[in-house]
């Protein structure tokens, strides 16, 4: 490894060989491993090395306001922000999720940014990358498929009939799959029951890939994960019928974060699929232990809302691997504001439904203080914004001495991101650190009522007969304490997807409780939340397709 060097910022999409984005990280060639045209990957050896001996960089946690349907550009943010800051001297990193397939081919498009401010060599990152997901949803189906060949076999320990409980993974979003029958073809020890898939991202393996140390971590996590219980009661875990080490073997080659770059040529780690209600929505420890440690600033992107992912990155990512935020950005679009206001997500110009809107980014506001840090509130701007509406969100900021950028990188790359890039490097300097909002040992039932409380303004939290059934089986595990994962709708602050703006004088439902031990938290199903997700109406698979050069085109 040899010092970082100086660079001119590239202008046109991957416009410089991936080898030189290494270079200017202070990275050989030697030391890493090509994975494609474009990409490289990281090993872990590296990766530990690097940060077990420095992290040198400011971490930045962009989160947003409450989103549409439709996303509100917290990719386009970060990555713009990165070339930004590239721009003005500070060696920066991206660190990104690797796309799902799910979005990808249903309603929100590919995850790598949009217009100048993308990741590449794009589709090949939204179309599976190195693999990653792969490796994740067999893993995942292995050991479902241990588990069952363990049941059928008469094995010891016994799994009791109907105490396994652990889903398949799909990678495509498919209703019909989210509850099967299986075992109608058993004879002897088997047992036909029900099942369900769940989608790769929303899986436990896919969370335990993201958070694992290293190869020794990732075996120990998964030898952790619940798969039954005796009939006495016990716990039965992975490591119990010798299916971690399998399982471990085929994840492993998917450890090693994935080295790419933005349009402009600065360095982009895109590693991680965890979803960001079911699991906790930000890439993989690696990857920012990575970028911490090469970069001047390393930017990462939490899913959906800050009650979501900001909120999930301080208390349970944070809080194990002491990656700690620095700088919190809140993303904002007209649009959403327009939506928070009381109008369709495809209105037009209304200066009183933006008015009204503010309620909602006032709540994510106060969130990003609650998690210890001061936000920078972000407009990403879009063609159909007018000046009217944007001066509305100015005053606001203004009024509440609250700095403020507005963000045109989509459009012009990082040179529309510069402001926001001097916000950032302004407030690394203060030294703030992010906070959790409860400790380790916190009981999981004040931490659900901590989080709802706090992040969504909700006067308390109710358990289904389901979900206090969960807790008494959690708590006999001896693992009813925090953190807790708490999944719900992106499409507001409650748990209901159709109340908008910032509402007031509700209580959210947990409908069931998950304990993923190999991840480390338990998981809070709320409402009507959902793990495998179904293709809209007219999903964005319809306008893929390949051409007779082999080139893909419609992924956006």
């Amino acid at each position: 490894m040899r010092a970082p060097g100086l660079r001119t910022v590239a202008t046109s999409r991957a416009a410089r060989p991936i080898g030189d984005v290494a270079r200017d990280l202070g990275l050989t060639p030697d030391e890493l491993v090509p994975a494609g045209a474009g990409v490289l990957r990281l090993p872990v050896r590296l990766v530990r090395e690097l940060a077990d001996r420095e992290r040198r960089g400011h971490l930045v946690l962009v989160t947003a306001m409450t989103p549409t349907e439709h996303g509100e550009g917290k990719t386009v943010v970060a990555i713009g922000l990165g070339m930004a800051l590239e721009r003005l001297g500070r060696r920066s990193v991206v660190c990104l999720r690797q796309p799902s397939l799910g979005p990808v081919f249903g309603v929100k498009g590919g995850a790598s940014g949009g217009g100048r401010a993308t990741v590449e060599p794009r589709p090949t990152i939204d179309l599976g990358l190195t693999g990653d997901l792969d490796a994740i949803t067999n893993a995942q189906n292995l050991l479902a498929s241990l588990v069952d060949h363990h049941i059928f076999e008469g094995r010891t320990p016994e799994i009791v009939d109907g105490s396994t409980d652990l889903p398949r993974a799909s990678a495509i979003e498919d209703r019909s799959l989210r509850t099967i029958s299986a075992g109608l073809s058993q004879t002897g020890h088997g047992f036909p029951r029900k099942a369900q898939y769940v989608v790769s991202a929303a899986c436990e393996t896919a969370a335990i890939h993201a958070l694992a140390r290293d190869y020794v971590d990732l075996k120990t996590r998964i030898g952790r994960v619940l798969v039954g219980r005796t009939p006495s009661g016990t716990a039965v875990r992975a490591a119990d019928l010798g299916a971690a080490g399998a399982t471990a073997a085929l994840l492993s080659p998917a450890l090693a974060p994935n080295l790419v770059q933005t349009a402009e040529g600065t360095a982009a780690f895109v590693h991680g699929i965890p979803y960001a209600n079911v699991a906790h929505g930000t890439c993989s420890r690696l990857a920012i232990e990575a970028g911490m440690s090469l970069a001047d600033f390393c930017i990462v992107e939490a899913g959906f809302s800050s009650e979501l992912g900001a909120e999930k990155f301080v208390d349970l990512v944070g809080a194990e691997t002491h990656l700690n935020a620095e700088v919190g950005v809140i993303v904002a679009t007209v649009r959403a504001l327009r939506y928070h206001g009381g109008l369709p997500s495809n209105a037009g110009p209304s200066v009183e439904a933006v008015t009204k809107g503010l309620a909602n980014l006032e709540q994510h506001v106060q969130n990003v203080r609650q998690l210890g840090l001061d936000p920078i509130v972000a407009l990403n701007r879009f063609p159909t914004d007018t000046p009217e509406e944007v001066r509305v969100l100015e005053q606001y900021c203004a009024e509440r001495s609250l700095p403020y950028a507005a963000d045109s990188a989509f459009s012009d790359g990082g040179g529309g991101a510069e402001a926001l890039a001097q916000l950032v490097v302004r407030a690394a300097g203060r030294g703030q650190t992010a906070r959790p909002l409860y400790g380790p040992t916190t009981p999981l039932e004040t931490v659900l009522d901590t989080v709802a409380r706090t992040m969504y303004g909700a006067d308390g939290v109710d358990l289904a007969p389901a979900a206090q059934a969960d807790l008494e089986r959690i708590r006999a595990l001896g693992e009813a304490t925090g953190p807790v994962c708490i999944a719900k709708t992106p499409r507001s602050l409650t748990d209901d997807p159709h109340r908008w703006g910032r509402p007031t004088g509700f209580r959210v439902q947990v409908r069931r409780l998950e304990r993923w031990s190999g991840a480390g938290f338990t998981v809070a199903l709320l409402g009507g939340i959902i793990t495998m997700p179904g293709l809209p109406e007219h999903p964005a698979a319809d306008g893929i397709d390949v051409m007779p050069d082999g080139r893909v085109v419609g992924v956006v």
